[in-house]
């Protein structure tokens, strides 16, 4: 039998708590072909820059964290849609641990193509997900509702438990990032507010701080 094919990481990291329902675990995926204007997340446009990862170690992983209290798992990038197939083996592995452990968790996946072409080209992998945030970050609009950058990207809920989970989240729920240390590196995990970028940098260069390698330039 063929082995699944790698999967193109970035990054992983748990708890996630600004991404999705409770707390989560954060896999972003490395490469985009989409690079919208002025995106917080320009490291993971490189495709060569990412780790090439098997589906069983990322799935080992993520059963390793449910002790810990696991909610779901939010998958983004770089463009998830830009590795189909890696992406819907690691969708298949996660909904057969979920059902063989009955395990409550939500998959939600974020892409900048438009939810058109998404259920045109991808709709088996659309099958596979709880929630889907499609369309690309439009900055010339105002910002999105609750872990969305701009009001074009809807939040499309595609099971029971999505709806039960996120149907009645308020529109004016606060935009919240997280930081996270690893390696020596500084990590923003979020959707955030718009200027909070540029406030970051000014707060840091007050205090002394020098910001290198940013990923939102």
């Amino acid at each position: 039998m063929a082995r699944p094919p790698l999967l193109v990481l970035n990054k992983a990291h748990y708890p996630v708590t600004v991404l999705g329902h409770g707390r989560r675990v954060g896999l972003w995926l490395q490469g985009c072909s989409i690079r919208c204007r002025n995106c917080v997340s320009q490291d993971t446009w490189d495709a060569a820059r990412g780790v090439p990862t098997r589906v069983e170690e990322i799935l080992a992983w993520c059963r390793s964290k449910v002790r810990e209290g696991l909610d779901g798992i939010t998958i983004s990038g770089g463009e998830p849609f830009d590795q189909p197939a890696a992406l819907a083996a690691l969708l298949t592995a996660l909904q057969r641990w979920r059902a063989r452990a009955h395990l409550p968790l939500d998959f939600l996946c974020y892409s900048g193509y438009p939810l058109k072409t998404l259920e045109a080209r991808h709709a088996a992998i659309l099958g596979k997900l709880d929630v889907l945030i499609p369309e690309p970050y439009a900055d010339a609009l105002p910002q999105g509702g609750p872990w969305r950058g701009s009001a074009n990207q809807p939040l499309c809920l595609l099971t029971p438990l999505a709806k039960r989970r996120y149907a009645n989240l308020p529109e004016s729920l606060p935009k919240t990032m997280q930081i996270s240390q690893e390696d020596g590196k500084l990590w923003m995990i979020g959707i955030p507010a718009r200027g909070d970028m540029a406030a970051l940098e000014t707060l840091c260069a007050q205090r002394g701080l020098q910001l290198d390698a940013i990923s939102w330039r």
